[in-house]
């Protein structure tokens, strides 16, 4: 773990998630903070529930019984926002990470990011857009799911499966995004062209669409140009509009008509 990373409380309600991604789920947590709090939350006397004890075990997370009392009335999601809201006010963590795709914990979101906290959604891609949009990000478990060679490299390919194909709404948010970080000769930083993505659209993920990163998207599409800001191999990449590139030069050799003619 890098020093300065956020620590992050991560509820798990289980009756809304999948228990066989949870190793992916945690490495993927791992990659945007140090998971300081982990709790699963229901009914773990009922059979549909009764594998995750092993599991839990495995990877240190704390499981918190509610007993299911009346038909139709959810413990779990009272509990869950129950202890969030003691964790918030106690300040021991700097964010939350919620895995559910349950529209009941939208409200448990926004308020965590009224505080100034980071709010995480983990959910499948049946998640109300409420909930998505009221986290500072979201990720869809599909894309964490391991395939069925084994190899948890492997990326759906564009367009089969659940995988999204990349269409134009995406690159116009692309090409928005990339204008909007620009400078004046039209190069962005491509992690700032992120950000600035995922702060209008919480669950924008590469993985979603069959690609590894944002670079490798970006890299695809033949109305971008990439760079590396300097020489190093590890330097950071930009990217800007080939139409930018064209209108530069355009405007450079009318300019040096212009001189000549003079």
């Amino acid at each position: 773990m890098g020093k300065g990373m956020p620590r992050l409380a991560v509820l798990i309600d289980a009756e809304n998630a999948q228990l066989a991604i949870l190793g992916a789920l945690l490495a993927e947590i791992a990659k945007i903070g140090t998971a300081s709090v982990r709790r699963v939350y229901g009914d773990f006397t009922s059979p549909a529930l009764a594998s995750w004890r092993e599991e839990l075990l495995a990877h240190s997370i704390q499981p918190i019984q509610q007993f299911r009392n009346t038909v139709g009335k959810n413990a779990t999601d009272s509990a869950l926002i129950i202890d969030a809201m003691d964790i918030l006010h106690s300040k021991r963590c700097d964010g939350f990470c919620i895995v559910s795709s349950d529209s009941d914990f939208t409200r448990l979101a926004s308020r965590i990011r009224e505080e100034g906290l980071l709010a995480y959604g983990f959910g499948e891609q049946k998640t109300p857009k409420s909930f998505v949009a009221a986290c500072d990000r979201f990720t869809y478990t599909e894309v964490l799911r391991v395939p069925e060679n084994g190899n948890s490299t492997a990326l759906p390919v564009p367009g089969q499966g659940e995988a999204l194909q990349v269409n134009g709404e995406l690159v116009r948010y692309l090409k928005d995004a990339v204008e909007s970080c620009a400078d004046e000769t039209g190069w962005a930083s491509l992690s700032t062209v992120g950000s600035v993505i995922t702060n209008h659209r919480p669950d924008f993920d590469p993985r979603r669409h069959g690609f590894r990163n944002l670079s490798a998207l970006v890299e695809s599409l033949k109305c971008f140009e990439v760079r590396r800001q300097g020489n190093e191999g590890t330097s950071p990449l930009q990217v800007r509009l080939r139409t930018t590139a064209a209108k530069k030069a355009s405007a450079k050799k009318s300019s040096q008509a212009v001189q000549s003619g003079a």
